[in-house]
């Protein structure tokens, strides 16, 4: 591969380098295979990115190297990016995300070495209301993501109660999350609050396992239900994005009967995916987290967690 070239894409020129840096050392993935995966992963992709402002996490030097997070969107991006002008209390000042709303900008964001893509769980068109609710499950050594599978069947069932639909994920990393699809008038105090409420009740009826605080005292072999990402001014890891470790793995949609069988047979790497895996899922399964943006569904508007 030449190390420098000029792509057509979708009719926009787009000049990208350094394609043959090495940007995962032990599994010699380079950057030239980092802008291949996310051209290719794009048809599902992108729909989960669109309208969402994008907080960038990149490696310029690969994944042992310094990374950087990029919130305002970078003085020099082509004319065509476009961006979404969001209010920062912490910064207090309003900041530019870029908006990756088609290929030229997903394209052009995987040359800068934008390994990450972290996103709002609100679009741009009103950015105080989520359309989803989410649960990070982190485990703690020596649990894994074989707990998190556990603690998440835990979690579907109840949300079922409450009569809302869940969908699991990996973080690419070491754990699992579950999103609930909302696409309704809702807002970061209710998903919040009642995410709490939820994390509480699991710590309370699975003391063993389940942790709804973050406490690093507290965290040896246990699964950390972390609600707190229900936030305006936070990020999460977005569906297909590709992961800082070792070796290219990614957010991946999963099914609740692949988190049972890693649960069963106690393999973490039954939900341990790599970017050429998760492609060829999507050959086969499609987009298994297409529910997200055309699922409606109400959060209950009181529910007893004694019950």
């Amino acid at each position: 591969m030449p190390d420098k070239a000029e792509l057509i894409v979708a009719g926009r020129k787009l000049p990208v380098s350094n394609l043959n840096k090495i940007l995962y050392p032990k599994a010699g993935f380079t950057k030239g295979q980092v802008i291949d995966y996310y051209i290719r992963v794009a048809p599902v992709l992108l729909p989960h990115l669109k309208d969402r402002p994008l907080t960038m996490k990149r490696y310029p030097n690969g994944v042992d190297g310094e990374f950087f997070y990029e919130k305002n969107c970078p003085a020099h991006r082509p004319s065509w990016v476009k961006t979404a002008k969001v209010w920062s209390e912490g910064n207090r000042r309003h900041m530019h995300y870029c908006l990756a709303q088609d290929l030229p900008t997903l394209v052009w964001a995987a040359n800068l070495a934008d390994l990450e893509l972290h996103t709002s769980l609100a679009r741009k068109q009103n950015i105080a209301r989520p359309t989803m609710m989410v649960f990070d499950l982190d485990p703690g050594p020596p649990a894994t993501i074989v707990q998190c599978s556990e603690v998440g069947i835990w979690l579907r069932d109840l949300l079922a109660e409450m009569g809302l639909d869940s969908f699991p994920k990996t973080s690419g990393s070491k754990g699992l999350q579950v999103y609930v699809p909302l696409n309704t008038a809702v807002t970061f105090d209710q998903t919040k609050g009642l995410a709490h409420e939820i994390a509480r009740h699991l710590e309370r009826k699975h003391p063993k396992l389940v942790l709804s605080e973050m406490s690093r005292a507290l965290r040896k072999g246990k699964v950390f239900v972390d609600w707190s990402q229900n936030d305006e001014h936070k990020t999460t890891i977005n569906v297909y994005s590709l992961r800082a470790k070792e070796q290219p793995t990614v957010s991946t949609p999963v099914n609740w009967k692949e988190v049972k069988a890693c649960l069963k047979k106690g393999n973490p790497q039954l939900l341990a995916f790599p970017s050429d895996q998760v492609l060829r899922r999507v050959d086969k399964l499609g987009d298994l987290f297409e529910p997200m943006n055309s699922l409606k569904q109400r959060l209950p508007k009181t529910w007893n967690f004694d019950k």
